[in-house]
């Protein structure tokens, strides 16, 4: 694959909000280098205080924080500063979520694991353009895992609530959630 210079721009301000400092520091590192300006928030109180006081011109946002909703930090984005483009993030990707966050504003919506690259790509990216397929994209297997993962969470890791929603015997779905997920 060509690596071709992609144009950030006069301003090269960049939020990252996340609450895993790992991934946020090393997403940090990668984006200064492709020459953006980077500022870390790791909560939602904390995106929202610089959206307000210094809006960038592009975010790259988790959609599930532990003080709340990452599209909270997108919506005081957008109030400030309507022309940045803003990305959100998640290990749990759902049509609905997408959806909801392209609504209020966000420029794309990228699955976990995200590098650097694709984040780059999806902020640079052509409005009318469509974005190249991912270079590796998740095994069907890990589609399904995550999908039983997300809805799990949504029912308060009760198992036999999951499993009754899913249409699934629940020890069959106790057996999925013992395993490790799958690549």
């Amino acid at each position: 694959m060509e690596d071709t210079a992609i144009e950030i721009g006069d301003d090269p301000s960049l939020l990252l909000v996340d609450d895993d400092e790992a991934f946020l520091r090393r997403l940090g590192k990668a984006m200064e280098k492709r020459g953006f300006t980077v500022e870390m928030a790791d909560s939602v109180a904390a995106g929202k205080a610089i959206a307000t006081a210094r809006p960038p011109a592009y975010a790259v946002v988790d959609l599930r924080l532990t003080d709340g909703n990452g599209l909270d930090v997108v919506e005081a984005l957008r109030e400030r500063r309507p022309d940045s483009r803003i990305v959100v993030l998640t290990g749990y990707g759902a049509i609905a979520t997408a959806v909801a966050a392209v609504k209020i504003g966000a420029t794309d919506y990228l699955s976990k694991p995200a590098d650097a690259t694709d984040v780059t790509n999806a902020l640079l990216a052509n409005a009318d353009a469509l974005p190249p397929p991912p270079e590796n994209p998740m095994s069907a297997d890990r589609v399904r895992w995550e999908h039983i993962q997300r809805v799990f969470e949504l029912c308060d890791r009760n198992v036999s609530e999951t499993a009754r929603r899913l249409n699934m015997h629940r020890r069959t779905l106790q057996r999925i959630l013992a395993k490790r997920s799958p690549r």
